[in-house]
């Protein structure tokens, strides 16, 4: 069975309940999940203090320089772009103020295009309901490089945009219902 130590999702309209329904059931002891979720800045830091209420891991808004840690959820803070990086034998990120990419920071590329050059066949990767092409492109990097990737389905997104892209593209192993998708993640990882 393939290793697998970090967990990537993505998402924009409709995100922050669909995230939380993938997430809310997650064991402590599940590998670290980096989140990009299409937010202005100040409202990232709501968002991980409530979903570190209601979550068996603990969530926080990144910030630079952070390790992944198992049973830890880093939410990439709005304005800002996160990448991973290799350290050793885990992952930290960097967060940092830069352009829009795909006209959105975070981007849900910049972040699924560092996890597809750091953790390759390691990862598994997400990307929920959305509107438009955001990490699409990205999601197909990770896939190409041996990531596990699972799509939102039409049925299930608020907006069927940006799984929609990555599905049309090849991008996507498996398309799931988000009340799904938290017991695929389990399944992969060899949890359940």
């Amino acid at each position: 069975m393939v290793i697998r130590d970090l967990i990537a999702i993505g998402a924009s309209t409709g995100g922050t309940d669909a995230i939380l329904e993938v997430v809310k059931d997650l064991p402590a002891q599940t590998p670290g999940i980096v989140v990009t979720q299409h937010m202005p800045g100040g409202f990232t830091k709501m968002y991980a203090d409530r979903l570190d209420r209601i979550c068996n891991m603990r969530v926080r808004e990144a910030v630079n320089g952070d390790v992944v840690e198992k049973g830890l959820i880093l939410i990439a803070p709005g304005g800002f772009q996160m990448r991973v990086t290799r350290i050793g034998n885990g992952y930290r990120v960097s967060v940092t103020e830069e352009p829009r990419f795909n006209g959105h920071a975070p981007s849900v590329d910049v972040l699924f295009n560092s996890v597809a050059d750091h953790a390759g066949s390691r990862a598994l990767g997400v990307i929920l309901t959305g509107m438009g092409a955001d990490g699409a492109q990205g999601l197909l990097r990770m896939h190409q490089k041996g990531a596990y990737t699972i799509g939102q389905d039409k049925a299930s997104c608020i907006v069927y945009g940006m799984p929609m892209e990555a599905y049309k593209i090849g991008a996507v192993d498996r398309q799931a219902p988000v009340t799904s998708i938290g017991s695929l993640l389990l399944q992969e990882l060899g949890m359940k």
